[in-house]
């Protein structure tokens, strides 16, 4: 990409670490809050050669190796429901398209509002 002049790239991380934490799930945490530190320094050291780096945050979403817990914490977010597949692919897409130019070393929550709950049980 460098040599090229040209790429993107998007890491998927997770809200858990970067925006939330859940008890005994340390390493994951400390892992996903990591990939974004990662992605913001090598989006600068790239961003000059015409690479763009992003990170993306998923919240919950419905995959076949969704549990019965994170499908009923789905149904709790603003949206009342997970996030699908293709909603995420969608956000990659764009951030690896040109009209995402100017987005450089940013985590993008995707997570239905789950993260902005200051109280998830009201």
């Amino acid at each position: 990409m460098k040599a090229r002049g040209h790429g993107r790239i998007v890491n998927v991380a997770s809200t858990t670490g970067p925006v939330s934490a859940v008890a005994g799930d340390t390493a994951y945490a400390a892992a996903k809050a990591g990939m974004v530190g990662f992605t913001r320094a090598i989006a600068l050291e790239a961003a000059p050669h015409g690479v763009i780096v992003n990170a993306i945050a998923p919240g919950w979403i419905a995959t076949g190796s969704q549990s019965e817990r994170e499908a009923a914490a789905g149904l709790r977010a603003p949206v009342r429901r997970s996030g699908s597949p293709e909603e995420i692919a969608a956000l990659i897409a764009f951030l690896a398209s040109p009209g995402a130019s100017y987005i450089v070393g940013q985590l993008i929550v995707a997570d239905g509002g789950n993260s902005i709950i200051e109280d998830h049980n009201a």
